[in-house]
Formats: C-alpha cells, structure tokens, sequence
C-alpha cells in the first residue's frame, strides 16, 4: 500500500455506517485494515465500497479460538475499530483491559449514536435519531416541519470522519508515549461538533431557531436553489457583497428591492422574483451564463450526472470498481500519493498471523 498511512494496522469488528467509512478513508490513505466478520457469508460480489483496499476475514466470536486468534492479530495491530453497543466487547471477553494487557499501545475507538455513557447508552438508534437529540435535524427543512437529510451529518460526518480524526489523534499520541487509549466517539456529539458554527451564530442573537428564517438554511434568496425550465434544479450562494452584485448584474436585477440584501423582511418576496426568472432558461442555458463566473453558482446535479461533469473528469474526482461509480481516494498529497482503490478481498486470519 502508499499513502501517509502505510505501515498501519487497523483491526475493525464489522459494523454499518460509521465504521466503515473510518476504515474506507484509512485504508485509502494506505492503511493495512483487516475486517472482521463474525459469520461466513459476506457477498463482495456487488463490489462494497466502503470495504474497498480491505482483508476480510471470518472468525468465531463466540468461541475460545477464536477470541485467542483475535488476541494474537491485536499484538500486532495499532488500533481496533469497536461498532458495537456499549458493554458487547466485554461480554465477549475483550474488553479494554484485556486488549492493553495484550498491546499496550492499541487504540480502541468505540463508534456509537449516544456514547459509552448516560441514559441512552444502551438504546438503538440510526442517524435521524442522533442528529433530532443534538440539534441539526431541527435546523433543516421547511418551515412546517424537520426534513430528514440523508445520513451525512450523524453516521458519516460526525460518526465515521469522527472516529477516523480521533483515532488518528489517539495513534500520534501511542507514538509519542507507547501509551494506547480508548475512543469513546458518540455520533450524538459528532453532529453537535458539526453545528458549532450555527450555536455561536444563534448565541449571538444572529441565528433565528426557525427553519428558513436565516441566510444559510434557505431563508434567503442569494442562497437558494431555483427550478429551471426543464425541471432542473440550479444553487445560487451569492452571500459576500461583491459576489451578490454580480448575481445582480447577470441577471439584470436592477430594482431597489435588491439594494438591502441582508433585508430579512423581503427575502420571501425576492425568492419569488428570482423563481420566476430562474425557469425560463434551461439549466444548460443558467450554466452558460453564471458557472464559469464568480456568482457562486453550480448546477445541482444527481448522483448519475456528478462523475460526468467536466470539472470532476479533470481532476478524476471519481473512479470505476467493481462496476460502481464511486469518490475517488483523497485527500491529495504532493508527497504520498495514494493509489487507487483495490477491490475487498476474502483472507485467513490463519495466513496473516502467519505472515
């Protein structure tokens, strides 16, 4: 493997979500992550591809043998990825005490919606959930009620990439010191580090606690997006002064109605006016007009059309495995580059140890 990360070994305990996108982003970076399943019968026939550049082996959990065969891998691994509910590892025998008399240095990160701890500990849960406790979900929708996102803020950002920093920060920190630790990464908290920026704004009296009332959850009629007239959809994010008067200008929005741009109390008026002049152009047409310009424009584009547009096909933002279309390895180094992603495959965790 090349990347920044190659040397590593990562042990991950199977999971959905979170988890895997840690060990997708670790593995890319060059990373050695070996997944664990505790059951044969993992298909990679339709190319997973957040298991990518990864060994999967099978070892029974609930037998002696096996937990003895994950014990030996631990000796040699830097860290373990937990995406089990709080207290599963030590009721198999592995908890945290036990994994650091094996490795000392081993950092265990413990991926979970509500923590190690408190009330909610032990409850089930998925994104929606942890993103409703923590504050997101009601910033985002309609004015008449909360519209659930896709999984993005709970289980990828403030879960996976969570998870993937903090273990990171844990391994320096195992370097230095020959002193391994325990992660303890709630998905709860990991959407609330997300909104940081939005309690300040509210705690300063500058955030209204009402979806589209404000400059950034589309209240505003220079962050918005407009339905084009062949049913398409383009996004206008014209918030500094200079980037508005352009918007302004392309578009002949003369009259003083547009002169006070931070004006809350004409927002819903001006979003109207720019509905009607946004649909009678194609989105082809919009594009023409303000992409290549410092309107802060784009076209909003499906998953289907993204990996076609031509600013994605010069920097190969996106690569074929498997038959999948799917985000390229990243970020970009000028040192270790990475390579590209390599298909998941089936191993013995007899082969490794012997290896």
């Amino acid at each position: 493997m090349t990347g920044p990360l190659s040397g590593l070994r990562i042990v991950s305990l199977g999971g959905l979500g979170p988890a895997p996108l840690a060990c997708m982003l670790l593995a890319d970076n060059g990373a050695e992550v070996i997944r664990i399943e505790r059951a044969a019968g993992i298909s990679l026939d339709r190319g997973d591809t957040m298991l990518r550049s990864q060994q999967i082996a099978v070892v029974d959990l609930k037998s002696d043998s096996g937990i003895e065969k994950l014990l030996e891998l631990l000796k040699t691994a830097d860290g373990l990825i937990d995406p089990f509910r709080p207290g599963t590892l030590e009721r198999l025998g592995l908890g945290p005490d036990r994994l650091h008399e094996v490795n000392p240095k081993l950092v265990i990160g413990r991926m979970t919606g509500w923590g190690q701890t408190g009330p909610l500990a032990s409850c089930a849960g998925h994104d929606i959930n942890y993103i409703a406790l923590s504050g997101p979900l009601a910033a985002i929708g309609t004015e008449k009620q909360p519209v659930p996102p896709l999984p993005l803020i709970g289980d990828m950002g403030g879960g996976g990439m969570y998870l993937a920093f903090g273990l990171l920060a844990a391994l320096i920190h195992a370097a230095r010191t020959g002193e391994g630790q325990v992660i303890d990464c709630a998905m709860t908290e990991g959407s609330a580090l997300l909104m940081t920026a939005f309690y300040e704004l509210y705690g300063c009296g500058r955030w209204k606690d009402a979806r589209q009332s404000n400059f950034l959850d589309g209240g505003a009629h220079f962050y918005n997006t407009y339905r084009t007239k062949d049913d398409r959809f383009v996004s206008i994010g014209s918030l500094e002064p200079q980037f508005y008067k352009l918007l302004r200008d392309k578009l002949g929005l003369d009259g003083a109605a547009y002169d006070d741009q931070m004006d809350q109390a004409s927002w819903k008026d001006l979003k109207h006016r720019l509905e009607a002049i946004f649909v009678t152009k194609t989105r082809d047409d919009w594009c023409e007009l303000l992409e290549m310009s410092d309107v802060c424009f784009a076209p909003v584009l499906s998953m289907a059309e993204a990996p076609e547009h031509p600013h994605a096909k010069a920097r190969g933002s996106f690569v074929n495995l498997d038959g999948i279309v799917q985000p390229a390895p990243g970020p970009r180094y000028s040192i270790t580059e990475l390579c590209g992603p390599q298909s998941p495959r089936h191993v013995s965790l007899d082969d490794i140890l012997c290896g």
